[in-house]
């Protein structure tokens, strides 16, 4: 749209350049002197026809400019001002209407997609059993083993107590309880049995032992780092027995692990005891070996889940394998984040419409008041899905699985909260996978009674299933796939056997209305087989140990030693 050129009046009249000499009465213009204007003169009479009056003031005032001398400086001037006065006579309305199409991959079409695929991958039946075929890439020379060394040494004199509130849900809890051992052996201190902290979003008032084996836990640790469930009485008395009277550390996240000799270990030696809330990621990943041997420690070997747990979760692993014995006992699991919390915070826009604007609305201001409507926040869905942060739907969850070559009889155990609008949402992935469970659908009538009001507990047994099945498919980012996929490569050779899928280029695949039933399965058999290849992974320096635990955790074992130690026995 134009604008218009506003140029303020200087309030008072610009002094006339001196009057040009007279011309001969036969090029003077007017009614008198019988004379013609000569061809090319700018006057009066020669305004073009059918003008209207701002296009004759703008000839009139270049037949008068053009009379004098000062043409030369008024010139620029002159063709500006016509310019303006010419473009204001063009209404401002007019103009191209310009359609704003959505970026490809920025809107959700997935519905429209499974419309048009669902005959033909209905009617396909090429595919061979991917349960048994889905793994093909081993370790080019060898295989990865477990091998953390224990130390059967006395340990010294401690130097204090050191007390942490692990904060955040189930595995956020699991970083604060493993970097809390590294920690305490590091400065050679007592570690006191970690306190869960009360979250509102996870509402769960469960402790330690309520979902570890404390007494495996201390015992596994013996000789490495002292644990104990409390603090000596004579100690507690300086603190008129308050663990909120010590010295609390506000420790900055991902601290090297020399600011715990600097500046936490002469307090420590000074105070005896002290306290570090909050305690998730307070420690960097790039720490010496044996600060990592004792990460690895803790989280490979002495966290093991408390017994009621365990044997929940191995109780639904036996029933999965048996439910799936038509297929070796394997079965896919899924950990699927579609709860309501989750779609709220991605910001993402599905196809429910007003009413879902308004769930996820309540939902976001409910759980994080007033953080997404800060002044100056835009939030921009389709870049948000283009950028593959949304969350996979149940619906885009089985189109993928089924082009990757699972089929309809594929047993799958679904990893999840209360889906958001399960009976929309559940309903085409059931049409896919109708084997699919869950802990609910497996359990008996009363056998989750005692876990169903911690949400930590449940996320526990749903960690176990998952744990042992032949395939774990991630849809969300998120600490629960991240220590799974670390967990089963320290049980599986170093393999993650674990499907993570390209999500950016889900997105796009799931807005080609033109794509064919063969094209959609082709990609998605690349997306599996890049998986398989990227199963086995050496953490880099700034990696996790609990999603990398090669080579921190682990051994290298090449073929040849393998084969002689195998023929050895």
């Amino acid at each position: 749209m134009h604008a218009y050129n506003r140029i303020p009046s200087s309030g008072h009249s610009t002094p006339s350049p001196p009057q040009s000499p007279l011309r001969s009465p036969r090029y003077r213009h007017g009614s008198g002197g019988g004379g013609r204007s000569k061809p090319g003169r700018f006057t009066p009479s020669s305004y073009p026809p059918g003008r209207n009056l701002a296009h004759r003031l703008a000839w009139f005032l270049l037949s008068v400019l053009l009379r004098r001398q000062g043409i030369f400086l008024f010139a620029p001037l002159i063709y500006i001002s016509g310019m303006l006065l010419y473009m204001g006579t063009v209404s401002f309305d007019v103009g191209p209407i310009i359609d704003h199409k959505p970026a490809p991959g920025s809107v959700y079409r997935s519905p429209r997609i499974y419309e048009k695929l669902r005959p033909e991958m209905d009617a396909d039946n090429s595919s061979a059993d991917a349960l048994s075929t889905v793994w093909k890439n081993s370790y080019k020379s060898g295989e990865w083993r477990p091998c953390i060394n224990k130390s059967s040494e006395g340990l010294p004199e401690s130097n204090g107590y050191i007390y942490v509130e692990a904060n955040g849900g189930l595995n956020q809890q699991r970083t604060s309880i493993c970097n809390a051992v590294a920690v305490a052996g590091y400065l050679n201190a007592t570690l006191l049995i970690p306190n869960f902290h009360y979250h509102s979003i996870w509402r769960d008032p469960s402790k330690f032992k309520d979902i570890y084996d404390e007494d495996y836990f201390i015992s596994t640790l013996e000789n490495i780092v002292r644990v104990v469930d409390k603090i000596p009485g004579y100690l507690m008395e300086r603190y008129d027995n308050n663990m909120t009277n010590v010295h609390n550390f506000r420790v900055k996240a991902w601290a090297p692990v020399r600011y715990y000799r600097d500046v936490v270990l002469p307090r420590l030696l000074e105070e005896r005891v002290i306290r570090i809330s909050p305690f998730a990621n307070r420690l960097s990943f790039d720490v010496p070996p044996a600060v990592q041997r004792l990460r690895c420690l803790a989280n490979y070997e002495a966290l093991r889940f408390s017994n009621p747990i365990l044997t929940m979760g191995e109780t639904l692993v036996a029933r999965m394998k048996e439910r799936s014995a038509s297929h070796g006992g394997k079965y896919v699991s899924v950990h699927l984040r579609f709860e309501e919390d989750m779609v709220a915070f991605s910001c993402c826009v599905f196809d429910g419409g007003g009413q879902e604007a308004k769930d996820m609305k309540a939902a976001r201001e409910r759980g994080w008041k007033g953080k997404f409507t800060k002044p100056g926040r835009t939030i921009r869905p389709g870049a948000i899905r283009l950028n593959g942060k949304c969350p996979l739907t149940p619906l885009e969850v089985g189109l993928m699985l089924r082009g990757m070559g699972f089929d309809k009889n594929t047993y799958i155990f679904l990893a999840s909260g209360k889906i958001y609008n399960s009976e929309k949402y559940m309903a085409p992935l059931l049409e896919m996978f109708p084997n699919l469970l869950t802990k609910d659908m497996l359990a008996l009538e009363d056998e989750l009674d005692p876990f169903k009001n911690y949400s930590s507990r449940m996320a526990a047994i749903d960690y176990t299933v998952c744990l042992h099945s032949e395939v774990f498919v991630t849809t969300q980012g998120g600490n629960f796939p991240h220590f799974l996929m670390g967990h089963r490569r320290f049980l599986y050779g170093g393999h993650s056997k674990t499907i993570r899928p390209d999500k950016r280029k889900l997105a796009m695949l799931f807005d080609n209305l033109k794509i064919d039933w063969k094209s959609f399965k082709r990609h998605m058999l690349n997306m599996r087989s890049h998986s398989d290849s990227k199963g086995f992974e050496i953490k880099r320096p700034n990696d996790s140990i609990y999603s990398f635990p090669c080579p921190d955790c682990m051994c290298h074992v090449n073929r040849t030693e393998d084969s002689r130690s195998s023929s050895a026995t």
